[in-house]
């Protein structure tokens, strides 16, 4: 329904990110659809309908690993894609990439993207890394395993973020500079350049600010997370730490 060939680099990744988001959104609708006790718990008593506990150690096909797989996998898909955004835009500021050319490398650009993000979750699978949160009902990695949310979330966000910010700001940097050189040469031509770094400028504020809030908030459930299962403000899986 998106004709690909209308958004040339480097604005296309663009197009993959909205794609990742709306796949992240499924799995949190689907978690919304099949109810809290259907995806991050499980009944450990057919005959006590109260006896529903906390999943842990996921590795199956079950409604726990579709929802664990679509915010997961498109979670970091999506970081990736950032990356490869910034990296375009800096190719194409910075080192005077024609569209062309940048493109001639898509298919690196998604190798990257999707390999990357699937071997996370495979590793993760292998690990019977997911579990089930009883607060807020969704499947993920490192509810009951810190080094889990450290390496395969943590890590990974910061990794993207880091990278992608350096390459916007040698992105800017350049823009800049040939925004001074052309202010030299003539005043009149530089308002096309203004505008486009001014648009890269807020969608880049746009972005970093809620993913830098996003790793701000797990490295809080890092420090608070043993605390809140102590005290469960929950009744969806009352027997949380059985």
């Amino acid at each position: 329904f998106i004709d690909i060939t209308r958004f040339k680099y480097p604005q296309r990744p663009i197009i993959f990110l909205a794609l990742c988001y709306f796949f992240i959104s499924c799995g949190y609708l689907l978690r919304l659809v099949l109810g809290h006790k259907n995806v991050a718990c499980r009944l450990e008593n057919p005959d006590d309908q109260q006896s529903y506990v906390q999943l842990v150690h996921v590795s199956g096909p079950s409604n726990c690993t579709f929802v664990f797989v679509l915010i997961y996998f498109f979670g970091m898909a999506s970081s990736i894609w950032w990356v490869i955004l910034t990296l375009t835009w800096f190719l194409a500021a910075g080192f005077k990439w024609s569209s062309e050319a940048i493109a001639h490398y898509s298919l690196q650009y998604h190798l990257v993207a999707w390999l990357v993000p699937c071997i996370q979750t495979i590793t993760i699978l292998m690990l019977k890394g997911i579990d089930g949160d009883s607060i807020s009902g969704i499947c993920y990695v490192g509810h009951t395993n810190s080094s889990m949310l450290r390496r395969f979330v943590i890590i990974p966000l910061i990794t993207c973020l880091t990278i992608g910010t350096i390459f916007l700001l040698g992105g800017l940097i350049s823009l800049m500079r040939i925004r001074n050189v052309m202010k030299i040469q003539d005043r009149t031509k530089t308002s096309k350049l203004e505008k486009l770094m001014v648009r890269i400028g807020l969608y880049s504020i746009l972005y970093t600010v809620p993913a830098t809030f996003v790793i701000g908030i797990y490295f809080y459930e890092l420090r608070y997370r043993a605390t809140w299962e102590e005290n469960p403000f929950c009744d969806d899986c009352p027997n949380l730490l059985r």
